[in-house]
């Protein structure tokens, strides 16, 4: 009996090994699997996941979108064969250009249409088109986005040649996302190249904002600010998600910002002036000052050519505005000179800190 016990004993042992090698065999064979098959593990997981997940609102897709361009636009890097570098900004004055923050290439001189309507306003811009301009400025308080738009559509220029900005006015901030639809309705371009909020006030952080979303639908390319300085900046920029790729400041000799053009460079944004050649009634007195004068003397060209190239030579592209054809073509013809570094502090010392509008 004590035999047979021993035998049964046995018999179970070896049943119960049996058992358990076959058992570490599976789970090895199953480990095994696992790893040569995981990406189909993985993305059976996935749907599986996503079938179980909430739907996403608007609001989370416009932010996702939003991530989305500021990681590309943070993956950008500036290149360029003949630059000049002012701070972190560079200047192509090979090609004209200026590469933004945005990824987006922008001319670095213009014309400004601010007082330019109707006819006018058509006729000047066709010139300046046919003079070799590209960029264009314009705004909603302009009252002459059509005509800018007619221009453009015209002129036979293959769209994504010319650089169109227009402006948002605090009066529309409150309600954005329309004021957005009412400017490409009213240039009829296909999108708008930058927008710019025209100068702070209430709600101009939303109004961002739903520039910033017109950038994820593609409507918009770059987005800018308009008589924004250091301290303004400074609360400013925590607040929104995009960076704006230019900003865009009264500057001219009498009111040169030598403190606000490095710390906006340093952020990587381009500046652009407004009024380069003096502002409502002192374009005369710029053009006819004595040291701008004798400068221009020297090269052969004109006090206000003289102004313009000052200005690209700071790094700051320039939107004169005019009417005169003549003077749209002059305006072009800033790139078969070169001021001396002598001649830039000459300018310089012009400074009187005097701004020429109320902003």
């Amino acid at each position: 009996m004590k035999r047979l016990y021993n035998l049964t004993l046995a018999c179970l042992l070896m049943v119960s090994l049996s058992a358990c090698g076959k058992q570490a065999g599976a789970d090895s064979s199953a480990d095994q699997v696992m790893e040569q098959h995981g990406q189909t593990e993985s993305a059976g997981t996935t749907e599986q996941t996503e079938k179980e997940q909430p739907a996403v609102s608007e609001a989370e897709q416009t932010e996702a979108q939003t991530e989305n361009i500021l990681t590309d636009r943070e993956e950008q890097k500036i290149e360029g064969g003949d630059n000049t570098v002012t701070g972190d900004i560079s200047f192509n004055f090979e090609t004209k250009t200026v590469l933004l923050n945005s990824g987006y290439e922008m001319p670095i001189y213009g014309i400004g249409t601010y007082s330019l309507t109707g006819d006018t306003c058509v006729e000047s811009v066709t010139a300046a088109l046919n003079s070799g301009v590209r960029l264009i400025d314009t705004a909603y308080m302009y009252h002459n986005e059509e005509s800018v738009g007619e221009a453009v559509r015209n002129s036979g220029i293959p769209r994504e040649e010319i650089f169109v900005i227009t402006k948002l006015y605090p009066n529309q901030f409150s309600d954005a996302e329309a004021a957005i639809e009412e400017a490409l309705v009213k240039l009829d371009i296909d999108y708008i190249d930058m927008m710019l909020l025209h100068h702070p006030g209430t709600g101009d952080v939303e109004a961002y904002l739903a520039m910033e979303k017109a950038v994820a639908d593609g409507k918009i390319r770059s987005l800018g600010l308009s008589n924004w300085y250091v301290e303004e900046l400074e609360e400013f920029l925590p607040q929104i998600n995009i960076a704006p790729a230019l900003v865009q400041n009264e500057i001219h000799p009498y009111y040169q910002e030598n403190d606000v053009i490095p710390y906006i460079h340093s952020l990587g944004i381009v500046v652009q002036g407004w009024y380069p050649l003096g502002g409502r009634g002192y374009t005369a007195e710029l053009l006819g000052n004595e040291v701008i004068s004798e400068i221009a003397a020297a090269h052969g060209k004109s006090s206000a050519q003289v102004i313009l190239r000052w200005n690209l030579q700071k790094g700051v592209v320039v939107i004169p505005g005019s009417s005169n054809p003549d003077h749209i073509q002059e305006n072009t013809e800033l790139f078969d000179f070169e001021l001396t570094a002598e001649e830039m502090e000459r300018i310089g010392a012009l400074d009187r800190g005097e701004k020429h509008d109320w902003y």
